[in-house]
Order: C-alpha cells, then sequence, then structure tokens
C-alpha cells in the first residue's frame, strides 16, 4: 500500500487531488466520477527539500475520546488543552511522563455531538487570558452552532469555572454536517470563527454564497468591544460592515464548504483553511478579506456539476488541492515555526483524515506550490495542534497524541 501511494503521487505531483466527507467521523463518500486532471503551472526549478521527519507518542500514558483540538493558553505555564469532541477540556503539563489529565470544563450536558460532525470543536484563548481568564468555546446543541465565552477559576487557572458561560452568538443549523468549528484569535486582536455551509450535500440551500447567512463563512468578531445590540462588537474594516444589503457584518470571506481547520501564519501574515470537498476535491486557501473561495459554484478549482451556468467571474482558486487517490477529508494544519526540524520551517503541514497521509506545502512570494510527502501513517489524523515552543503535534481520532520530530 506504501508504494502504490508513492506511486500514485509521483505519478500526480502536479495533479491536484480531492474528497467529499469532511473531518473527523462522517460516513465514507461515494465512489468519485471520473474528471479530467487539474493542471497547475509548475514553479520555478529550486534545490529538492529532504525533510525527513517521524512521529513520536508524545504522552504515553495518556489516551483520549475523539480529540479535536489541541493547544496552550499563551500564558507562559507549560500547560496543554485538548478537546474532547464529547464535550470534555482537558489540562495538563507538557510532560512525555504525564500520567493523568484534568478536566478543564465539561460541556457534555450542553452538547450535542450524537452526529458524526457534531459535538464540541473550537477552544480558543483570549490574548491576555494569563490576566482575564476568558475562553472561547465552539460546540453544537440540538439545533444550533454556539459561541460562547468562559472564565478560568481565578484561584486555579487549570480549572474553568462551568457557571460562567456566556453565549455570544448562536447560528442555527439545518443539518447535523458541516459545521466548521475552528475558532482563534487573529494578530489582529479579533475572533475568528469558521462555519460550515449547513449540511447536506451540494449545498442545498445555496447558503455559502449567500452573505445574508453566517454558514459556509470565516466571520470575524470583536470580542472586547460589544456593539450595541449584543455581546461582540463589529470590526469597523469587516468587508460588509455598515451595509445596507442586508449581508451579515460578521462574514470576512465566504463560499466555503466545510473549512475544517484554519491557521495564522504570524510570520507571513497569512490565514490558511483547509475546505473538506463534495464528492472530488479537497482544497487550501489563503483566506482574504472580502473573498469568495467558490462553493458551490465550484468545487476547488473546478465547475461544480450541480451549479453548472453560474458566474465564476471573482471566484478566488485555492493554493493547492487534490483528489480522492490522495484521501478524502483534510485536515487543516500550521505552518511550522519549531526548532526540532530545521528544514521544515515555514511549510503549512496538514493531512487527510481518510488516508493518513502527512504533507508539507511551501509558499514562495508569488503563492506557486511545492507541496511534499513528509509520511504516510495509519492515523485518523483529526487536528494539528501546537505547544508554546511552536512545535506540531498530531492527534488521532482514536484516542493518541504524536508530535512531529527529526
Amino acid at each position: 500500500m506504501m508504494k502504490l501511494r508513492l506511486s500514485i503521487l509521483l505519478i500526480l505531483i502536479f495533479v491536484l487531488a480531492g474528497c467529499g466527507s469532511v473531518g473527523p467521523g462522517e460516513n465514507p463518500p461515494v465512489s468519485p466520477e471520473v474528471t479530467k486532471p487539474v493542471e497547475q503551472e509548475a514553479p520555478d526549478p529550486e534545490p529538492l527539500r529532504d525533510v525527513q521527519v517521524k512521529l513520536v507518542e508524545a504522552y504515553p500514558n495518556l489516551s483520549f475520546t475523539r480529540p479535536v483540538e489541541f493547544g496552550h493558553a499563551g500564558d507562559g505555564s507549560g500547560r496543554v488543552f485538548v478537546v474532547e469532541k464529547t464535550g470534555k477540556i482537558l489540562v495538563f503539563q507538557n510532560d512525555p511522563h504525564i500520567r493523568e489529565a484534568g478536566v478543564f470544563l465539561d460541556l457534555t450536558d450542553l452538547v450535542d455531538s450524537g452526529a458524526s460532525e457534531k459535538g464540541l470543536l473550537g477552544l480558543a484563548f483570549h490574548p491576555a487570558y494569563s490576566k482575564n481568564g476568558y475562553f472561547y468555546v465552539n460546540y453544537t446543541n440540538r439545533t444550533s452552532t454556539v459561541i460562547a465565552r468562559y472564565e478560568a477559576d481565578p484561584a486555579n487557572f487549570s480549572r474553568a469555572l462551568p457557571d460562567s458561560g456566556s453565549v455570544l452568538l448562536t447560528i442555527p443549523q439545518p443539518y447535523a454536517n458541516h459545521n466548521g468549528g475552528r475558532l482563534d484569535f487573529g494578530p489582529d486582536g479579533y475572533l475568528y470563527i469558521a462555519t460550515g455551509d449547513g449540511g447536506s450535500g451540494g449545498d442545498p440551500r445555496g447558503n455559502a454564497q449567500n452573505r445574508s447567512s453566517l454558514l459556509g463563512k470565516i466571520l470575524r468578531i470583536d470580542v472586547d468591544n460589544p456593539g450595541p445590540a449584543g455581546s461582540y462588537g463589529i470590526p469597523v474594516d469587516n468587508p460588509w460592515a455598515g451595509n445596507k444589503e442586508g449581508f451579515r457584518e460578521e462574514i470576512y470571506a465566504y463560499g466555503l464548504r466545510n473549512p475544517w481547520k484554519f491557521s495564522f501564519d504570524r510570520e507571513q501574515g497569512r490565514l490558511w483553511a483547509a475546505d473538506v470537498g463534495q464528492d472530488r476535491i479537497e482544497e487550501i486557501n489563503i483566506i482574504e478579506k472580502g473573498g469568495n473561495y467558490g462553493w458551490n459554484i465550484r468545487e476547488g478549482s473546478q465547475p461544480f456539476a450541480a451549479s453548472a451556468g453560474q458566474a465564476e467571474e471573482g471566484l478566488v482558486p485555492p493554493i493547492w488541492e487534490y483528489r480522492h487517490a490522495l484521501g478524502n477529508s483534510i485536515t487543516g494544519g500550521y505552518v511550522y515555526a519549531g526548532e526540532r526540524i530545521p528544514g521544515l520551517k515555514g511549510a503549512y503541514v496538514y493531512g487527510d483524515f481518510g488516508s493518513g497521509l502527512l504533507w508539507a506545502l511551501w509558499l514562495d512570494n508569488g503563492l506557486q506550490a511545492d507541496n511534499r510527502t513528509l509520511l504516510d501513517t495509519d492515523l485518523n489524523i483529526s487536528t494539528f495542534g501546537l505547544d508554546q515552543d511552536g512545535e506540531l503535534y498530531i492527534l488521532d481520532y482514536r484516542g493518541k497524541i504524536y508530535i512531529l520530530t527529526s
């Protein structure tokens, strides 16, 4: 199987592949139709990158239940946090010999995780968490996506106050799938939120292209300066702030199917988002303010059959994509900035939940892509995470956490 995948990758090194499931746990997609290869201009010649990496189990004594997020609070404490889809946030010191994780917050009574793409899906710590103790969660209940703020116990920042929850935003969900789930603070101090198109298949309600809907979008809100009508404000430079057409002012970018993980490259100032495809193409986008990323007019760079004939002017193409030959559910990662693997610095590391393949993608200043396979694993890669030193972790949906090393 290893040789087969490598052969396919060599044949298709500039042919991009795609998929039709989402994140962890969705049913396998239908067989893809035969399509023409996606052509991409070859990058300028450069020396062959030879980055040798391996995965090492980060916490051999710990195992988790459907982990979907991993990170730190930015407070220099050395603590790391793991989000379990079923509704718990666990906390422990970043020590490979650790034997027990504590419960930071248990939201299982509020969270509906019954469907494969529902649950507690996101966690973001306020930039001033060490002072105010604020953090934010993204979860689904029976009918909606909920964005809420909680507070850590002032006497013990390894424990949250379960009764401190304050709901900022509720987004009705017409179907159980395509809930996005990631949220994070950008370098500008605003909270960014990824939402899926509302579910089913093919975006039957047209949410992703509808700027009056919050679904199928990247949202950006100001949690530090609430507006007159709610618990958050609208950044004044949001693309539709103050519009008179009825567009939602929270929208930062639109035309996304199910962005399963986004992240900021703070050195380059880029916002990366991996968008899970329908039946053919998985894609990676660099998100720009006001950008329309094409769904459901296009799936990746190709016209989407159900929307044939719609105008394609102004759609932002992906910077990389791949088809079902290589996997069927993209999991977005991070631009590597750690010290363990010097040759990987500056590369966006991502993977596929279905195939377990792990890749690194470099972009030059002209956004020409150089994509290399790092590893062929047997993991269900549900998410990536960073510790406070910028080292990269890979989470297996079956319960284990690995660190990427040379």
